[in-house]
């Protein structure tokens, strides 16, 4: 019977996350290991920038410094990932890698688990994270593939709308 696959983290040098990924993948392919190394991830997520006084969507690692690994640890695959250009070790003490936890993971929302959050409109929720931080809102729209909520708060006497990540809520 073959090995469970499970979530290790790797460290990186700062802004070789995608280098070491795109690395990992080139040697999943050259040696044929797709059956040992499942997926490798850069978690990513949306956010709002202002430039030249407009709002622009970017993309912004959720890790920085971080790759996600879903795989088969055995030395092998130790080795491989270890000695790959741009990895520093693999996060857990000493040399021995530690799994993810199921918690973690859906908590990440990275192996496209949906959270579990039973929300519906008109409901009243309060942001525990980012620049609303302890602002109570409405629930106007939820969109369970973004795993976001449509939200909107009264500031400064003003409805205001903002979509905002399920982790950054808490029902009440």
């Amino acid at each position: 019977m073959a090995e469970e696959s499970k979530w290790y983290v790797v460290h990186t040098y700062s802004g070789y996350e995608n280098k070491v990924k795109a690395n990992i993948e080139k040697i999943i392919e050259n040696r044929g290991m797709h059956d040992l190394i499942d997926k490798v991830v850069v978690p990513l997520q949306d956010g709002i920038e202002m430039k030249n006084g407009r709002k622009k969507i970017v993309q912004r690692k959720v890790l920085p410094g971080y790759v996600l690994l879903k795989m088969v640890m055995n030395d092998d695959t130790w080795y491989v990932v270890r000695n790959t250009r741009g990895v520093t070790s693999f996060v857990g003490p000493g040399s021995k890698p530690v799994p993810l936890t199921e918690e973690e993971i859906a908590a990440m929302g990275i192996d496209g688990n949906v959270i579990p959050f039973d929300l519906n409109p008109g409901q009243l929720i309060k942001i525990i994270d980012g620049p609303f931080e302890g602002s109570i809102g409405n629930v106007e729209e939820v969109n369970h593939q973004k795993k976001s909520v449509r939200i909107k708060l009264s500031v400064f006497g003003r409805d205001t709308f903002v979509e905002l990540d399920f982790h950054m809520l808490q029902k009440m």
